[in-house]
């Protein structure tokens, strides 16, 4: 692994300490439990889970394989160079990634949740980062564990990613079906203005 590489799992860590500290903050502003997961069922349980293991892939993988040579044999995307190609790209879109997550997190103040459930939606945010995507949050996430994957290439981290991906557009369907039905037209104009991640296109991706 490279030093960019190690750089990279430390903004990991990071992200992940700052995303619980936040949570936190946003479960006493809010008055009200903010971990959603447990009341989740069907497809959500399966997204609940699903994000849990992508960021348990991301960051322990590397070190899984860093500890047992037969682990990092085995994969063919494993790279011990010292400057593989993409390892400071990797680590740049990481920070960035966190950045924007972090930023998008604490921007929805006590509206914040983990999961989805019908009866803790919270307030619509529309402003700030809401104002380029709908799910800053997700988008940073998917970024930063893209960042890993390009820092530390490895079968686990690209992993990561794919299964992160499917978790988050599942639990998005799900809280844009709730949104639509608590705000009505108000969120559906919302949503044919601003990308579900960020794209040129409103209302796709």
């Amino acid at each position: 692994m490279t030093i960019f590489g190690i750089a990279t799992l430390g903004v990991l860590a990071l992200y992940l300490a700052l995303f619980f500290l936040a949570s936190s903050w946003a479960a006493r502003a809010a008055g009200r439990p903010v971990w959603l997961f447990g009341r989740a069922t069907g497809r959500d349980r399966l997204a609940a889970l699903g994000f849990r293991v992508a960021f348990a892939l991301a960051f322990v993988g590397p070190l899984l394989q860093m500890a047992v040579p037969a682990l990092r044999e085995a994969d063919p995307l494993w790279r011990e160079s010292a400057a593989p190609l993409w390892s400071l790209p990797g680590h740049l879109l990481a920070v960035l990634g966190a950045m924007l997550a972090w930023a998008g997190q604490v921007g929805m103040g006590a509206s914040w949740r983990v999961g989805v459930a019908e009866d803790a939606l919270g307030e619509s945010i529309t402003e700030g980062l809401f104002r380029a995507s709908r799910n800053p949050v997700f988008t940073g996430q998917l970024l930063l564990l893209g960042g890993v994957a390009l820092s530390i290439p490895a079968i686990l981290t690209w992993m990561a990613v794919l299964l992160f991906w499917l978790s988050a557009r599942g639990q998005i369907m799900s809280e844009e079906r709730l949104l639509e039905t608590r705000f009505g037209e108000a969120y559906r104009t919302y949503r044919t203005r601003v990308p579900r991640w960020i794209s040129p296109i409103p209302g796709r991706i």
